[in-house]
Formats: structure tokens, sequence, C-alpha cells
């Protein structure tokens, strides 16, 4: 009768340490690679989304329109996102970074959006009173006050864009999501539970740091609490 392996690869089981150690490189490849690629899409969503809901706030005719077309976006399948945007960006990481952009302008758009609502018409006139023009009272007084909401707009798009990215696998620009596809495919335990296990710790991470900067940077919703 054989013995049974005393490695645990090649027993292929869920919790390995020594795939950790053989495939540290690969590992931090795909971390480095999902970390990019939603880092860069939050990142230009953020500059999309703010002037879209600008926009929307001062022309009320304009915000119908411009969350119907977000919301819309958000509602298509990512895998049809993806081959819908496969003719303008080919097979690249470009690719996976325009659908996660899409997918995040609803979230951010309607969070920015309500926070500027949500700012005090007397707020306003008494900047208006000082002299403000209107590049300083959106710049000072508008965004600093709808910071509360877009910071959780921004925290639920980056969470989302993590997990999304995964889906870029199919392109081969998925981070983690092509150990995970991969893995799957030649039903590798290890190498499927480490790498969604990394998933979600950089969700976690990403989700606490945006939590604590927006902390710091909202000091008057810590003084309100009192």
């Amino acid at each position: 009768m054989t013995a049974p392996p005393d490695d645990c690869l090649a027993r292929n089981e869920w919790i390995c340490g020594d795939y950790l150690s053989s495939r540290r490189e690969i590992l931090l490849d795909a971390v480095a690679q999902h970390l990019r690629i939603t880092l860069l899409a939050v990142l230009v969503a953020v500059l999309l989304a703010v002037p879209l809901a600008v926009l929307a706030r001062r022309w009320g005719w304009a915000a119908g329109p411009v969350l119907a077309v977000t919301t819309v976006l958000y509602t298509i399948p990512s895998l049809a996102m993806f081959s819908l945007l496969l003719p303008v960006y080919g097979l690249s990481s470009a690719l996976v970074v325009a659908g996660l952009v899409l997918y995040s302008l609803t979230l951010l758009v309607r969070n920015v959006l309500a926070g500027l609502r949500a700012v005090p018409e007397e707020t306003r006139q008494a900047a208006r009173g000082m002299g403000y023009g209107p590049v300083r009272l959106l710049l000072t007084v508008e965004l600093p006050l709808a910071l509360p909401s877009s910071m959780a707009g921004l925290r639920i798009a980056t969470v989302s864009a993590v997990s999304l990215a995964t889906v870029g696998a199919i392109v081969g620009f998925g981070g983690l999501g092509n150990l995970i596809y991969a893995g799957m495919n030649t039903y590798f335990k290890a190498q499927v539970l480490t790498a969604s296990v990394l998933c979600v710790v950089i969700a976690v991470a990403a989700d606490l740091l945006l939590l604590g900067v927006q902390w710091l940077i909202t000091p008057w919703t810590r003084a309100a609490r009192r």
C-alpha cells in the first residue's frame, strides 16, 4: 500500500503553507496587478464622477440623464461589458480599467450628488454674501461639506472594484482573479483559496483605510456626534 504524500501541495490541500513559500513571486505579482488596476480605475472614476455630479447639481435637468446613463451602465453584466469594450481597448489591462470605471460611476455620481444636495441653502447664501464666487463656493464650501456622502460612495466603489477586477481574468488581466480562474480550471485548491482570501483582505484593508481618511478629513462630523 502506497503511503500518502507528506507534501500538502501533492495532497492538494486547501490550506498549504508550501504554496505561499513556493509561489511567493507569483502571488506578489498578482496582488500588484490587482492593486494597480483597482486604484487606476477608482481614480479615473472619481475624476469623471465629480464633474458629472456638479453638472447635475448646477443644472437640474441634467440630473435625470446623468443618473439614468450611469445606472444603465451598472446593470450591464461584467462579461457583456468587457465584450462591448473589447473593440476599443483590445485584450489589455485598459479594457479592465475602463469596465471598472463605468461600474464605479453610478456609485460615485449618486453619492457626490447626494452630498452636494445636502448642503444647506443658507450656507450657500452666507458664502455668497461674503463674496464667494461659484468656483470658490464649490471648492471651499460645497465639496468639503459633501465629503461624508462622497467618501461613503468611494468606499463602496473601491470594494466593488476590488471584487470586479477578478473578472478581468477572462482577458488575462484580473490580478488575483487570474490565479482563481486558473486554480478552478485545474482544481488547485490552495491557489483558489489563497487568492480568494487575498482579495477579501485587500477589500477590507481598502475600506478601513478610506474610513480612516474620512475620519481625518471630516472632523466636524466627529464634533457633531459629541
